[in-house]
C-alpha cells in the first residue's frame, strides 16, 4: 500500500491543524492505521492509532484530549485533527499502515509508511 501524507505547516501555539493520509494500492479498509511523529534528535513515537473499521482508537498520553484520529474508508484516507498545538508537538508526522484489524503503538509493527509531513509550532 502506498501512503501520502499532507496537511503539515507552520502554525502558532494554540492553533489547529488537520493532517491527511491518502492510501492506495491495497484494501485500505482491512488495514489498521497509525500516526507517528519524530522530532529532531528524538526517536519516532506513537501519536494515535485507529482500527481497520474505525471503531477503536488509541492515543499517546501527550496528545490525549487534543488530537483526534479518524478515517474514511470510502475515501481511503485517515486523518489526524490536532487542536491546541504546543511547541513540543513540532515534528515530522508519519502515517503508517499494517495489514491487521487492530492498531499497535509500536512502529515496528507497521509495514507501510508515508513520506512524512512537517508540523512547525511557534510559541
Amino acid at each position: 500500500v502506498q501512503l501520502q501524507a499532507s496537511g503539515g505547516g507552520l502554525v502558532q501555539a494554540g492553533d489547529s491543524l488537520r493532517l491527511s493520509c491518502a492510501a492506495s494500492g491495497r484494501t485500505f479498509s482491512s488495514c489498521a492505521m497509525g500516526w507517528f511523529r519524530q522530532a529532531p534528535g528524538k526517536e519516532r513515537e506513537f501519536v494515535a492509532g485507529i482500527s481497520a473499521s474505525g471503531s477503536r482508537t488509541n492515543y499517546a498520553d501527550s496528545v490525549k484530549g487534543r488530537f483526534t484520529i479518524s478515517r474514511d474508508n470510502n475515501k481511503d484516507t485517515v486523518y489526524l485533527e490536532m487542536n491546541s498545538l504546543k511547541p513540543e508537538d513540532m515534528a515530522v508526522y508519519y502515517c503508517a499502515a499494517r495489514s491487521y484489524r487492530y492498531y499497535s503503538d509500536n512502529a515496528m509493527d507497521y509495514r507501510y509508511w508515508g513520506q512524512g509531513t512537517l508540523v512547525t509550532v511557534s510559541s
